[in-house]
């Protein structure tokens, strides 16, 4: 199959530090070249992949100082894949809702996973005009606030390469781990209260947007400052991942925003490190309560948990990881979207999962 991935441009594909739906673009195209599908990524210019590359930006957007907006990239790169059409069985986007105007004639021929939030106002609108374009959830919750009328393909969880990350063969577990952007829908404050009340140490590696800097100047900064047991080392890289989550207790997940899929609770998972979240968004999907971590619905529960949380069987947390997150699975997941939406008339409705 003949199978073109359009990712975003802000991150390379695989990103080098942050950067969620680059990665699993990543994950999915190397995968989909493995079971020997001809792939043509979409992406910047300094990805790394086996499938063909297509740049259509000389680097990561956020990181090349000179781009001071990115909205013209990508709707070049979306005219780019337009006129190359024809080349292709099926057209995966990964860049939400920018192709659709365009490709309305042909929309039999695409697939959009839905990598954000969808409760902003204004996106109802928008979908009842296009419901004719097939749609990807990467968690049912994500799908609670679309409206009626629009085209499900099926809910495809993310999954990472078994090999990625690893556990520790002798986790030290003598800290918490906070992993993600710092911004206050992820509540890094709460992660600093509850490793406060708990007594234990908060490492945290994070990235910090321009559009949070305030936020991290006025509310955590001085927290961490404040707080003895708080250790801030800012992003980290993949090859760093297997020890910062591995030797952890647990990694805190304390969000307070309809999260659509949480890319690190699977990362943790994979290192055989509990995840102990509040129940909003996707978390109630993706965590196995008592299992492979605790859902949480205040400070003192949380600070329970991390007691608790030493006694899970890390072995298992890690073989739930594999039967559900895995990159292969996804990736077969996928196929069985692009196989229905190729065998069905272009007239006819695609199969709703």
């Amino acid at each position: 199959m003949k199978i073109a991935q359009i990712a975003p441009l802000a991150e390379r594909c695989p990103p080098k530090f942050y950067g969620g739906t680059e990665r699993i673009v990543s994950y999915l195209t190397e995968q989909l070249v493995d079971m020997g599908h001809d792939v043509t990524l979409f992406a910047s210019g300094d990805s790394v992949t086996a499938a063909q590359l297509r740049g259509c930006s000389g680097m990561a957007l956020r990181l090349d100082p000179d781009v001071q907006e990115q909205l013209p990239w990508h709707l070049a790169m979306v005219d780019r894949v337009r006129r190359q059409a024809r080349e292709f069985d099926v057209l995966h986007f990964h860049v939400d809702l920018l192709h659709f105007p365009i490709f309305r004639d042909i929309a039999h021929k695409t697939i959009t996973t839905l990598h954000g939030r969808q409760d902003l106002p204004d996106l109802p609108p928008f979908y009842r005009q296009f419901p004719e374009f097939p749609l990807v959830s990467i968690s049912h919750a994500q799908r609670t606030p679309m409206p009626a009328g629009v085209t499900w393909a099926a809910n495809v969880y993310h999954g990472l390469p078994e090999r990625l990350l690893t556990p520790q063969n002798s986790p030290d577990g003598d800290y918490l781990a906070f992993l993600g952007r710092i911004s206050p829908e992820k509540r890094p404050d709460r992660a600093i209260a509850i490793a406060a009340r708990a007594g234990m140490p908060l490492r945290m590696a994070a990235k910090i947007d321009r559009a949070d800097a305030c936020y991290w100047a006025e509310t955590i900064e001085p927290m961490v400052r404040a707080c003895d047991c708080v250790t801030f080392r800012g992003e980290i890289g993949e090859t760093e991942k297997p020890e910062f989550l591995g030797n952890a207790r647990a990694l805190l997940f304390p969000i307070d925003w309809p999260e659509p899929f949480g890319l690190v609770m699977i990362e943790a998972m994979a290192c055989g490190t509990p995840v102990i979240a509040w129940p909003c968004g996707s978390t109630p999907e993706i965590i196995d309560h008592g299992v492979t971590g605790f859902l949480v619905n205040s400070i003192d529960e949380a600070v329970a948990a991390v007691r608790m949380a030493g006694e899970l069987d890390r072995d298992k947390v890690r073989a739930r990881f594999e039967q559900r997150f895995s990159a292969a699975r996804m990736a077969r997941d996928y196929l069985a979207v692009y196989e229905r939406l190729t065998n069905a008339r272009p007239a006819a409705p695609l199969l709703i999962a």
